[in-house]
Order: C-alpha cells, then structure tokens, then sequence
C-alpha cells in the first residue's frame, strides 16, 4: 500500500506526497518505489492532478508519511508543481541529517519522465 502525506501551506493550498511503485517500463527499467509530490489547492485536486497524468489508483489514506520541507521546498519552486525522485530503501529516520543516505540523493524529475520512460536530463 502506497504511503504519503500531505502539508497545509499558509496560502490555503497543499503539498501531498506520495511513495508508490515505480510504473514498469520506467526510467531504465528499474524496480523499486518513487515519491511523487503534488502542489495544488486542495488534496483532492492533487490527487486528480496524478490521475490526469495516468496514475488511477492513487488514494491517500493518513499522513503517515509527510513531505520533508525539502521536499515542499522543491514542489514549490517548480513550474509544474508536479515531481518525482526514487525513494530509499529505508524510510527516513528522523534523527539523520536530510541527504545522509548511503548514497547520494537523486535529483527530482518532472512527472513526464516518470511516464514516457526516460530519465530527464
């Protein structure tokens, strides 16, 4: 079961971020889970805003798993509003620093290479 969170920003809007399967057929045909953020007005419309995009299945259910203000940080400042990254294989621990994972954090990708199969550039 895919897992996520959501922030209410002081403007009224959200930032939902979801940890699903990596669609097959992804960037190099690699397994695994990605996170996707969404910024929109509203939960359901960051939702909607994911099955536009192909992902039907996409439900938020909790908040277990909240974005990370660097995640918030990196929605925001994108154009679309609308990214992704590979997610580790450990969930985040609260006491390590952000980026101190065995290696290196991969840089967030819009969602159209998600979904046509290769990584941006």
């Amino acid at each position: 079961m895919p897992g996520g969170g959501f922030v209410k920003l002081p403007g009224g809007s959200v930032v939902v971020a979801l940890t699903l399967p990596r669609p097959s057929g992804g960037p190099s045909g690699a397994d695994g889970k990605v996170r996707v953020l969404v910024h929109a007005a509203n939960r359901a419309r960051a939702l909607t805003r994911l099955r536009n995009h192909g992902m039907r299945a996409v439900y938020l259910r909790g908040n277990a798993e909240p974005p990370t203000p660097d995640e918030v940080t990196a929605v925001l400042h994108h154009p679309d509003g609308l990214l992704w990254r590979g997610a580790p294989e450990d969930p985040p621990c609260p006491a390590r620093a952000a980026g101190t994972w065995g290696q290196p954090q991969e840089l967030w990708h819009p969602i159209r290479a998600l979904l046509r199969g290769t990584p941006a550039s």
